[in-house]
């Protein structure tokens, strides 16, 4: 039986500001050893047995890079990649119904899903595949599976699944009831009782047997998302979907837990024996890195003088601390982080202060991310804005035109080829051109080495949003 990964990323991990932004949220931030949870959830999926085909239900503006991280991921991929990808979030129930949609037409109603956030860090990649492999054979039984996790402390900010009858297959119980976040008080008994384990988030079950429970539990999300599968199966040969915005607006923004798993007698539980962390703050960051003598933690230059249990992230440049102790410090060449460890449930309200000032910093990082390479703001002041950009070889930014600023370009690496109005023409290395205001243009890297290039911006508005686009090979203008 064809076993389908489901990787479900999105999410604004406000808790991890500054370094999980809009544009770039948890998933794709990198951990103590360099990767993402990303590439590690891919990796982890894709070395299971019996992978035929993948599904990734993320956000459109997520999908290039999210190509990137899998490109890089150090594993054989499946043959068959697909992407749904949504215009704006409705948590997890529409799009698992959705994925299941689309499994069920292109492997059948008896295939097996695996629903898996990709923000999610687990280590013990052997014992996560056992419990995999318990909870296939709950799903060919008519199971609705949910992996649950021994809890090592009374931790308040999961939920809690309380095991019932044990079932045939070892280690799985069929689910008594789910707990929402308890007080600590009912968490410590949680963790004393040993019929309590945390709620992962992660699911096993065939889309025949979770698109019948969709219709008995929550008939109002099936019969939403069913338009918006209808109008993806028009095109049965690609495997990048567009989800239609204005069909996923009618459909309910609910988690699958309340819609199904909490109302459905078919549940049932594997207790994994592996590690499992949610990364959810700066708390359960700090955890990945060892300590010193002193309880500090973190990564980069560092330099710590009467200092205790403080965990410090340096990115390009050194962070010193002197006579202080249960911080948390986060440095990154636009944004810094000082928080004291009993308050770092509240590091989402800097992102909401920044989102009423209508500062980027709660979107976008000094380096960003695009389809065709990366660019960084090295200096921004009244009128000017300076970034170094690199270009991908055979990528190509958009043909566009800017009302409010002209631009400067000088060539560092490569070769450049400019639409600049009329004229198409070559940049080389230590050469220069002129982007008049108003003028349409386009740079694209024909080359095999990267394109590295200093633009210079002068106007009045140097927003990345004054930009009018007129023709782009990644689809961020609709016919």
């Amino acid at each position: 039986m064809a076993l389908i990964p489901i990787i479900l990323s999105g999410g604004a991990g406000t808790r991890l500001w500054p370094l999980s932004r809009e544009s770039a949220p948890k998933p794709f931030m990198p951990l103590p050893d360099g990767e993402t949870l990303l590439a590690k959830t891919v990796t982890r999926a894709a070395a299971l047995p019996g992978v035929a085909a993948m599904m990734t239900i993320t956000n459109r503006d997520y999908y290039f890079h999210t190509k990137d991280v899998y490109a890089g991921a150090n594993v054989a991929l499946p043959p068959r990649m697909i992407y749904l990808l949504e215009p704006f979030g409705r948590n997890t129930a529409p799009a698992v119904a959705l994925g299941a949609l689309a499994a069920e037409a292109h492997s059948g109603g008896d295939a097996t899903l695996l629903v898996l956030p990709a923000d999610h860090l687990i280590r013990d990649t052997a014992a996560f595949a056992l419990a995999v492999d318990r909870a296939q054979s709950l799903a060919r039984a008519g199971w609705l599976a949910t992996f649950g996790i021994k809890p090592s402390l009374p931790e308040t900010g999961y939920g809690y699944i309380e095991s019932g009858q044990a079932l045939d297959v070892e280690a799985t119980f069929r689910v008594k009831q789910f707990i929402e976040k308890p007080p600590l008080a009912d968490a410590k008994s949680y963790v004393a009782s040993g019929r309590h384990a945390w709620n992962s988030g992660m699911f096993c079950f065939t889309p025949a047997i979770i698109l019948e429970a969709f219709s008995r539990h929550a008939p109002e999300v099936l019969d939403a998302v069913r338009p918006v599968w209808n109008a993806l199966k028009a095109s049965p040969s690609s495997t990048m979907l567009e989800i239609d915005s204005a069909l996923f607006a009618a459909v309910p923004d609910i988690s699958i837990d309340y819609a199904v798993m909490e109302k459905a007698d078919n549940v049932a539980v594997v207790r994994g024996a592996f590690d499992w962390s949610d990364v959810g703050s700066w708390q359960a960051v700090s955890a990945l890195s060892e300590p010193d003598a002193s309880g500090n933690r973190g990564q980069g230059a560092r330099v710590s003088i009467a200092t205790r249990d403080t965990f410090v992230h340096a990115e390009d440049r050194i962070v010193a601390t002197v006579g202080v102790e249960d911080l948390v410090i986060v440095d990154t060449p636009d944004a810094v982080l000082v928080a004291h460890k009993d308050h770092l449930q509240r590091v989402r309200e800097v992102v909401g202060e920044l989102k009423a000032r209508g500062h980027e910093a709660y979107k976008l990082h000094r380096t960003v991310a695009r389809p065709w390479g990366a660019y960084t703001v090295l200096q921004e002041g009244p009128g000017f804005k300076i970034k170094r950009i690199e270009v991908k070889a055979g990528a190509a930014l958009s043909l566009q035109l800017h009302h409010q600023r002209s631009e400067h370009w000088v060539v560092v690496n490569g070769e450049a080829q400019v639409t600049n109005g009329e004229r198409v023409y070559s940049v080389r290395a230590n050469e220069s051109t002129f982007i008049p205001v108003e003028t349409k243009h386009r740079l694209a890297n024909a080359g095999i080495e990267p394109l590295v290039m200093i633009e210079v911006q002068c106007g009045d508005y140097v927003g990345e949003d004054d930009i009018v686009r007129f023709d782009d090979k990644y689809g961020r203008v609709k016919a």
